[in-house]
């Protein structure tokens, strides 16, 4: 677990680091600056979403993964979580709330080949170098996200934590099942969300992304049982 406390603690410092230096940014320039992370993060949903092998598995994950997260209303209770601690804190911004930093911060960091492999290096091995050098990478980003998105970027290190922390406890059984066509899967569908985050920062959109996410865990599912009927 030294691997995910890492990564925790650099979200954690990150944040509260571009939370610092937001205070000091006029509306304007952080308007501008939205704008800007709004692209890189459809740069990295792009790239991402490269990944995938198999078009239909990326259509079938996000139509029942939207279907599912739709009936749950995920986005909802997400917001109503968030809504508790918007009592206690001002919004991040005019049009970013703390729900919306969760969700994109969750995303951005744990969605990715990174994560699962890192993780299930840590889990098997012992070796953290994956999830060390993805904590690095994490700090920089955090504190980006944190300047434009706010509180909600901090809050996500609870997500990173019991993300990771899952998948190196579970690493033992998950392993023999995330092989690489299921892990490409499940990134490149992670990334369409993440492109959906960039066109919301951008002001583009106002997709519920949260609704999405089961979306996520349908992809490697989905590839697991077609590998096993042949497909």
């Amino acid at each position: 677990m030294l691997g995910v406390l890492i990564n925790v603690i650099t979200v954690v410092v990150g944040s509260c680091i571009g939370l610092l230096f937001k205070k000091g940014i006029p509306e304007r320039v952080s308007q501008a600056a939205m704008t800007g992370l709004g692209a890189c993060t459809l740069y990295i949903g792009i790239s991402g979403s490269l990944c995938g092998e198999n078009v239909l598995i990326l259509i079938a994950s996000v139509v029942l993964g939207a279907i599912v997260g739709t009936l749950l209303r995920i986005d909802g209770a997400i917001n109503r979580l968030a809504n508790l601690v918007e009592t206690k804190f001002k919004k991040s911004s005019g049009n970013i709330s703390i729900a919306e930093g969760i969700v994109s911060a969750t995303l951005l960091f744990c969605v990715g080949s990174m994560t699962v492999t890192g993780s299930i290096q840590a889990g098997l091995t012992g070796d953290n170098s994956i999830l060390i050098t993805k904590a690095m990478l994490d700090l920089v980003s955090s504190m980006m996200l944190a300047s434009s998105l706010g509180v909600g970027v901090l809050l996500s290190s609870v997500a990173v934590f019991l993300i990771q922390g899952g998948l190196v406890l579970l690493a033992g059984l998950i392993a023999p099942l995330m092989t690489a066509s299921a892990i490409n899967e499940m990134t490149c569908a992670g990334s369409l969300l993440i492109i959906m985050i960039g066109t919301n920062l951008m002001g583009i959109t106002k997709i519920k992304v949260a609704d999405f996410l089961p979306a996520i865990l349908f992809a490697p599912v989905i590839t697991i049982l077609l590998s096993l009927f042949g497909f």
